[in-house]
């Protein structure tokens, strides 16, 4: 393929595959969810936010030039923080505050669903042990987080009334930091896939990457929704017993 087939068939599998499509995503979007059940997604989202910073550190580690290096270790400040200024795991947390949930029970990760945990780890470890090339290229589901962004803010705020613009404060930076971010990674496949072995191995680290998202919302879904039947350990809406 040349650089925009390549370009051309990732945007097909975020149209097919993103998690924008999935039922969780509807619902939690539409007002459909309980505080209880949204509450739920937060906390299980925590851990997926809090482990980015680890995904993009082990691949940092493998960059071979300076130049490379300063691009992905700004995506560290951003989700880590500068030590003045909040990062996205700080703001995260800063929503799980405001939809009343502990967190210091949040940060414990006690409540967490397996499926969230199996699917993060999954997805850290394939960031450390795959090539560079599909590393990063497995971060190219950013290229579909604006559109889902903008649905998740302008729902939540329309349909639930425990939700503030402060609440959903995680998500305004990264209307700007996500397409930055996407710049890059997208440029970066696009020059070095050039094999068709390459540009497969792309394609399927961006399948994978959209699969395990999924499969974080199957878990709420399974647990939260229907049939509702969260696991042994994991939080509970209305427990009060943390």
């Amino acid at each position: 393929m040349s650089p925009d087939e390549l370009e051309a068939a990732l945007n097909a599998i975020g149209a097919e595959r993103y998690h924008i499509h999935h039922p969780f995503h509807h619902l939690l979007h539409g007002g459909k969810l309980s505080k209880g059940q949204v509450q739920a997604w937060a906390l299980n989202r925590y851990y997926y936010q809090a482990s980015i910073p680890a995904k993009d550190a082990s691949l940092l580690a493998r960059l071979p030039t300076p130049e490379l290096r300063r691009e992905w270790r700004r995506r560290l400040e951003d989700h880590d923080g500068d030590g003045v200024h909040p990062g996205g795991v700080e703001r995260w947390l800063a929503l799980t505050d405001g939809l009343g949930l502990d967190r210091d029970y949040v940060v414990s990760l006690r409540g967490l669903l397996p499926g969230t945990r199996f699917a993060v780890d999954a997805y850290v470890r394939f960031v450390r042990e795959r090539t560079l090339l599909e590393a990063i290229a497995s971060s190219l589901t950013e290229m579909f987080s604006p559109n889902i962004i903008s649905q998740r803010v302008s729902g939540m705020l329309r349909n639930y009334d425990f939700v503030t613009e402060q609440t959903l404060a995680y998500f305004k930076p990264r209307l700007t930091q996500a397409p930055q971010d996407v710049a890059f990674a997208l440029d970066y496949v696009k020059v070095h896939a050039d094999t068709a072995e390459k540009q497969q191995a792309v394609l399927d680290a961006l399948r994978f990457k959209c699969d395990l998202l999924w499969a974080q919302l199957d878990a709420l879904h399974f647990a939260y929704v229907a049939p509702g039947l969260p696991p042994p350990g994991a939080f509970i809406p209305g427990d009060t017993v943390r």
